[in-house]
């Protein structure tokens, strides 16, 4: 028996060996660079181009059927640029021969190309140079499959039969050009390195390249590497241990550089399953990193993505400042040096929504939510709830050479409404709310701030309240309506026991003081400020209480009058004169930029005051006037003459003209007080210019000449 077998063995042997030799002898007796001009015109037949092949064709038969080139050119189609459609320098591809042999699988070793040019282009009609390619050719018949094994099976089957081993692409070129879209792309210095790839086994690839867009001189260099898995049906992939690294250049890149860098632990697509799932996504641009766990389902049909992503604290300023995005001048240099970020991430065809938000801006602490419905014009939604914010810190600092200006909640609303362009609030769609546990504004604390917004088809409406606003409290509304080509703005706020010298802080020498509660209705149109003062229009409700007006003392104005005209000693000076006024009382009506007062009222114990007149907010002018008088002193005793007060000029630079008529009641003894002390007139006139401003000692001085 042991016999026949070592025969059969010896026999098997010796046939094995003959093919051996035989394969090994095949490049030696057979010249394949002869079969070129036979290569050439089979290409030429099937696609209709020119192949042509410089330097020698090598054959090698065991282990691998192998075939190595040296440059290759395929020409462009018709109608194309006369330039090659594709070249290569040299080639090598092989494919294993006993797995061909003896399984009848198709086993490449490894594919080699190098120095690959390819030049694709698309034309005006929107041909591309490579469309004669996939054109299907015509066929009599349609393949068969058998009854029992369905197309998909039968494809499975027959990639089972293929393994493609390493691929190596080096030093290629791709350009892109499209004509239709007048676009150019160059991608450069391609290299592309596989390892032997199997089915449901992790292959290594990477692959490093250079793009850039020729018309524009934008330009990536990009770096990538992961392990891929491919089922036999190529319907599930997975890549574990991804990067990617990017450095864009460009005119429109911040510091005309960007370097980021992008890496996840594994991502998971189930095509069967419309399944997909990031794990462990790190994207890293300078110091900052943003992670993030995604999973998303339903792909094709209804995706839905849901996960969580966060921003470790990181130096926003120093990020800016590294990609040249300049900041303005803050109070604080050390503003914007912390941010963190960290949300519920979930998404929809319809809906992007931010949920359980937690943020820090350095002292800040937020949380809340914030959506974007797509399906409704973009439309944002927000409710957000912050528990402090320290406004100065990122306020330009203070200028004392320029004018400081007094804005409410209301008004600064409606500023920077009016100072957008009309399209953006025509466009923008919003509703939300932000609330505030304490803002921080010129070094005072206001609490309970709460805003809400609305805003769709051209109409923003806002709501604003204020519990603690400079010891008071303040409510407001505004509505801008933009549907026109110039915005209407509507303004309605209320101001209940505000005190009155913090919020004027900075804006007047001589600070006036009060508990002040006012109401305004107020209405403009225009697309600027000047348009906006032209057109305002309104109504002005004030009350002040328990008002101190400090640097001028009008009683002692009086009784220095009335003390000059008796010639008796003039009131010692005091740099703590002030006015006190137990209320003062009054209301406007606004009509296109002008305001009007009629019905001022001011009462003191010892001083009564009223005035009107008007204010011109379109050239900055006022044109008032002021009534004081001493009241009577006994019972049935007339009150004494006004002293009366015209306030006139520029708001910069207010003229002060007193009319002291009334005190003067016996010219001939005016006459001898005049001449006997003409050294006290002088004394007080100086007095009244300082109080009052230069030219009011002149202009009494003229009183008694």
């Amino acid at each position: 028996m042991k016999k026949p077998i070592k025969i059969t063995l010896s026999v098997l042997l010796a046939i094995i060996l003959l093919l051996v030799v035989a394969i090994l002898a095949v490049p030696v007796f057979v010249d394949p660079n002869q079969f070129k001009p036979e290569i050439s015109a089979a290409v030429k037949d099937s696609t209709g181009r020119d192949l042509t092949i410089d330097g020698d064709i090598k054959l090698s038969l065991f282990p691998w059927l192998g075939i190595t080139t040296g440059a290759l050119t395929l020409s462009n189609a018709q109608g194309f640029e006369n330039k090659p459609f594709v070249t290569v320098v040299t080639s090598d591809i092989s494919v294993q021969l006993l797995p061909l042999l003896l399984e009848k699988k198709i086993a490449i070793n490894q594919i080699v190309l190098k120095e690959l040019v390819l030049n694709l282009a698309r034309n005006n009609q929107g041909l591309s140079n490579w469309d004669d390619f996939t054109k299907a050719p015509d066929q009599a018949t349609p393949p068969s499959t058998s009854v029992n094994q369905s197309p998909q099976a039968s494809t499975s089957e027959a990639l089972a039969l293929f393994a493609v081993g390493k691929i190596s692409v080096s030093d290629a070129q791709v350009s892109w050009e499209d004509a239709q879209a007048d676009a150019a792309w160059l991608i450069k210095d391609l290299n592309l390195d596989t390892e032997q790839f199997s089915f449901d086994t992790p292959v290594n690839v990477a692959l490093s390249l250079q793009a850039a867009n020729v018309k524009s001189g934008f330009s990536a260099a990009i770096k990538f590497k992961t392990a891929l898995t491919v089922n036999d049906k190529f319907d599930n992939f997975s890549l574990s241990s991804t990067e990617l690294q990017s450095t864009v250049s460009g005119e429109n890149i911040p510091a005309k550089s960007l370097t980021s860098t992008l890496t996840i632990a594994d991502a998971a697509l189930e095509s069967d399953k419309q399944a997909v799932k990031l794990t462990g996504l790190k994207l890293a641009i300078g110091e900052a990193l943003l992670s993030a766990d995604i999973v998303g389902t339903g792909i094709k049909d209804a995706p839905d993505f849901a996960g969580n992503m966060s921003i470790a604290p990181f130096n926003l300023a120093k990020l800016l400042q590294e990609l040249a995005i300049s900041l303005p001048a803050m109070q604080d240099a050390k503003a914007l040096n912390l941010l963190s970020w960290q949300s519920n991430l979930h998404a929809t065809t319809d809906v992007i929504e931010l949920q359980n938000l937690a943020m820090t801006l350095d002292d800040t602490h937020a949380q809340g939510q914030i959506s974007v419905n797509t399906a409704s014009q973009s439309a944002i939604g927000f409710d957000l709830a912050l528990d402090t914010l320290a406004l100065d810190r990122y306020l330009p600092p203070v200028n004392n050479s320029k004018k400081q200006t007094l804005a409410s909640p209301g008004a600064a609303l409606a500023a920077g409404a009016a100072a957008l362009p009309v399209e953006t609030l025509r466009k923008l769609n919003a509703d939300g709310q932000v609330t505030l546990g304490k803002l921080t504004v010129r070094g005072v604390d206001l609490q309970g701030v709460k805003l809400k917004l609305t805003a769709k088809d051209g109409k923003v409406a806002t709501q604003q309240s204020v519990n603690t606003f400079y010891q008071g409290a303040y409510s407001g509304n505004l509505n801008v309506d933009a549907r026109n080509k110039k915005p209407v703005i509507v303004l309605n706020e209320h101001l209940t026991k505000v005190q009155l010298e913090p919020w004027l802080k900075g804006l007047f020498k001589k600070p006036i003081t009060g508990q002040l509660t006012a109401s305004a209705q107020l209405q403009a149109q225009g697309s600027n400020a000047d348009e906006l003062k032209s057109t305002l229009n309104g109504h002005v409700d004030v009350s002040l209480k328990d008002a101190v007006i400090k640097g001028v003392n009008l009683q002692k104005i009086i009784d220095n009058g009335k003390a000059l005209i008796k010639g008796t000693g003039l009131p010692t000076d005091s740099k703590d004169d002030q006015t006190l006024f137990t209320q003062i009382t009054g209301t406007a009506a606004i009509n296109n930029g002008l305001v009007r007062n009629d019905d001022l009222v001011a009462t003191a114990a010892k001083l009564h005051v009223d005035g009107k007149g008007s204010a011109n907010i379109v050239n900055e002018t006022l044109d008032y006037q002021v009534n004081a008088r001493l009241p009577a002193q006994k019972a049935g005793q007339a009150p004494s003459p006004p002293l009366v007060i015209a306030i006139t000029g520029p708001f910069d630079n207010l003229n002060y003209a007193i009319d002291a008529t009334a005190l003067l009641t016996d010219k001939a003894r005016i006459e001898k007080v005049l001449d006997k002390n003409k050294d006290k007139i002088n004394k007080l006139m100086n007095k009244l210019d300082k109080k009052l401003g230069p030219g009011t000692g002149d202009l009494l001085k003229g009183l008694f000449h």
